[in-house]
């Protein structure tokens, strides 16, 4: 008499466990923190940044220019907002260059999630590095100019200084929305430069061409260069115009990337 063996039983696939969004965020920290070229360009950040605010320190301590100390640290924001837009376009590019963008969204097929994840980590990275560097860019020009930030007016310390850390976050946002519509690094790059540096100076070349052509030069308002200039500027009042230009300039990526994300195979 032989024994009975039991039918193997079908395996069922019960399990939807999904990667938590905590856990994303964890994933794409390792991600972006672990490769050099973020290092790279958080010390170009900060080179430059500490770097012209001290030489314009130098340059007016004694001469009594007038800039306030806040401006001075200010002031080099429109050369590092280029390498804060480069560095959110090569964290998305570089994914898919290399195809871990594939690895990516297997573990979390929810692509709205990933975009949110890498914004809100590569955002939060920069706002950090922006802080201690303006910290150490205040304790640098302090000697060279006699005197230091005037923090009991927050008009003209805190609330500039706070609008300049944001305005770096969303220069590199915009990089992370052209990096996720282009996926490509060269692409990606060349228009967020275009956008953040030459759109400026091309719409400023209209102002020699007489008044019929000054709404050109006038449009250039709405360029983020000049949104965060206006936000930045010490004891500013009017900050919804450039607040709603920056954030536009912030989310027409994004949601431009998502939606390319979301369309296109990686």
């Amino acid at each position: 008499m032989t024994a009975l063996t039991a039918a193997p039983r079908r395996a069922t696939h019960t399990d939807t466990h999904r990667l938590s969004f905590a856990h994303l965020l964890k994933s794409e920290t390792i991600k972006i923190l672990t490769l050099r070229s973020t290092w790279w360009s958080l010390g170009v950040t900060a080179a430059l940044s500490v770097g012209i605010s001290l030489l314009i320190a130098l340059a007016t301590s004694g001469h009594n220019a007038g800039m306030a100390p806040t401006t001075i640290i200010l002031a080099p924001t429109q050369f590092t907002m280029l390498v804060a837009g480069i560095l959110g376009a090569i964290v998305v590019t570089g994914e898919y260059s290399t195809g871990m963008i594939r690895s990516t969204l297997t573990a979390e097929p929810r692509r709205g999630a990933v975009l949110l994840a890498k914004a809100i980590v590569v955002a939060l990275t920069m706002m950090v590095t922006t802080v201690v560097i303006y910290a150490v860019a205040i304790a640098a020009t302090a000697p060279l100019l006699g005197t230091s930030v005037d923090w009991s007016t927050p008009a003209d310390s805190v609330v500039p200084l706070a609008l300049g850390v944001v305005s770096m976050a969303c220069f590199t946002l915009m990089g992370v929305g052209f990096g996720f519509l282009l996926r490509s690094g060269a692409g990606a790059i060349a228009v967020t430069v275009g956008v953040l540096f030459v759109l400026p100076i091309m719409l400023s070349l209209f102002s020699i061409a007489g008044p019929e052509w000054m709404w050109v030069v006038e449009s250039g308002r709405y360029l983020p260069v000049s949104a965060a200039g206006s936000l930045t500027q010490p004891g500013v009042e009017d900050v919804l115009e450039p607040a709603v230009t920056m954030a536009g300039w912030v989310v027409g990526p994004l949601v431009l990337g998502w939606a390319a994300l979301r369309s296109r195979d990686a």
